[in-house]
């Protein structure tokens, strides 16, 4: 892999907001905003009188467990899902692995990062970004796969995603955005049933954890006891595991719940106004954040800084090619309102 690609690979959203200052907006990272809430904040802080004593994680395991209906065995409590994506580059004994794309860029970077000779699957914009039957390879031993997706925004239906699975082959689910989907209607977190599923979650999104580091996996029990046995001791702080408990409370799902529908409709409000703009918008979007084909992006997004608003570049996750793409976090309906005169003012629409 080219050192140019590489970098591309570890381009993620922060980086477009970091030095920024701070009167910049961010519209880059996927983040919600006006978290950790005051509550969740009180939690942690209280956790700190703890940090004396080595992390004991039996109890938010077994609350994640809980919240999915599983058995403890089958949960892994993770510093962010990124680590996972590590861990499963590690410690699991693959063959063909194949990432499909577009999608989050680490998975693939972990993968290349512990020796392996990564496959892609490059999913079409005429197709609209879906996952087509038979677009994966039938030898690949490892599948990767988000949902719903980022950069793209789609949410495939479980169904179809349920029929990658088989024996023989790892299908790993980044979940990471699930919770902000109304419902979860397509989740497959809490599915036994499928061989080889291994389903990750990120609380760092709903929750705006990005700065404590805190995620889980579900899978088979042999599989997260081979995850464990690459994790170094007491992965996860004490402060994070707290968050991990009160995460999945009733109480908070039921907050995530009604956080999600907000976000829904001011997603509406941003698609909307990118159409009346005369762009193209990958949809129906579901996850907080939107993909848009945005012509002579680069430029478009160095003169939106220069007004004060943050957005994802695009060109850096394989598939999206061209100077033509912005991934855009969803905000309030006044923030979106007033990136949305911005926008056109850099476009020479007023």
């Amino acid at each position: 892999m080219r050192t140019d690609e590489a970098g591309a690979l570890r381009h993620h959203g922060d980086a477009e907001v970091r030095d920024g200052g701070p009167g910049l907006v961010d519209l880059a990272v996927n983040v919600r905003a006006d978290t950790p809430p005051a509550w969740l904040r009180a939690r942690l802080a209280a956790s700190l009188t703890g940090l004396a004593a080595y992390p004991d994680g039996r109890a938010a395991r077994a609350a994640v467990a809980a919240r999915h209906g599983l058995p403890v065995e089958r949960v892994l409590l993770t510093a962010g899902a990124a680590e996972a994506f590590v861990l499963l580059a590690r410690a699991l004994e693959v063959r063909r692995p194949v990432v499909v794309h577009p999608q989050f860029t680490e998975p693939e970077a972990a993968l290349r990062d512990a020796g392996h000779e990564v496959g892609r699957v490059l999913l079409r914009e005429a197709d609209g970004f879906r996952l087509l039957p038979g677009a994966v390879p039938e030898d690949a031993d490892l599948v990767v796969l988000g949902n719903p997706t980022n950069p793209t925004s789609v949410l495939h239906p479980s169904a179809a995603l349920a029929r990658l699975a088989r024996p023989g082959r790892t299908l790993v689910v980044d979940e990471a955005f699930m919770d902000a989907v109304p419902g979860e209607p397509e989740a497959l977190a809490g599915r036994t049933d499928l061989p080889g599923l291994v389903v990750l979650r990120s609380l760092t999104k709903t929750w705006g954890l990005a700065g404590l580091r805190v995620g889980y996996v579900l899978a088979a029990p042999d599989t997260i006891r081979a995850l464990e046995r690459a994790q170094p001791l007491w992965p996860v702080s004490t402060p994070a595991l707290v968050a991990a408990e009160a995460c999945v409370s009733p109480g908070a799902l039921a907050e995530a719940e009604r956080a999600a529908r907000a976000t829904a409709a001011d997603r509406a409000v941003l698609v909307e106004g990118l159409r009346e703009a005369g762009l193209t918008v990958v949809g129906p979007p579901r996850a907080p954040f939107v993909l848009a084909r945005v012509p002579e992006a680069a430029r478009v997004r160095r003169e939106l800084r220069a007004l004060g608003f943050a957005v994802r570049r695009g060109d850096t996750f394989p598939g999206l090619t061209g100077d033509a793409w912005l991934r855009l976090a969803v905000r309030d309906r006044g923030t979106t309102e007033a990136f949305l005169k911005a926008l056109r003012e850099v476009r020479g629409g007023g």
